[in-house]
């Protein structure tokens, strides 16, 4: 019976203001869409992956933190650094920084202000 009850995958339904320019944004980062219909784009990044939604809740939208875990935070953030957001002058990417907690992070605020944690461990 524990066999049937093994899990597979969870994703979170991430809110978006803006349905076409959020798609734009995830794909800039290097996310794969790899499915859009009824209101609703699948997107991954190797094993990583989350629904949007174009759906849009200002709460929801400003209190939403995604936490992606990641092999090399400094190349994800030379990435994001890199690419030219001037479609979208609410995307704000922070310094790198080395936390007391062990981690090397940055965050990335998208189009919605949805804010994504991007951290390598470090210790």
């Amino acid at each position: 019976m524990e066999d049937k009850l093994a899990t597979v995958e969870i994703k979170a339904f991430v809110p978006a203001k803006d349905f076409e320019l959020s798609k734009r944004f995830y794909s800039d980062l290097g996310f794969i869409k790899a499915s859009d219909g009824h209101g609703v784009a699948y997107f991954h990044y190797g094993q990583c992956s989350f629904l949007l939604q174009d759906f849009y809740d200002e709460g929801l939208a400003s209190h939403l933190m995604m936490h992606l875990l990641v092999e090399s935070a400094a190349a994800w953030h030379a990435k994001l650094s890199n690419l030219n957001f001037d479609y979208c002058e609410s995307v704000r990417v922070s310094e790198l920084v080395d936390q007391d907690w062990g981690m090397r992070e940055f965050t990335v605020h998208d189009p919605s202000g949805v804010l994504w944690r991007i951290a390598e461990n470090i210790s």
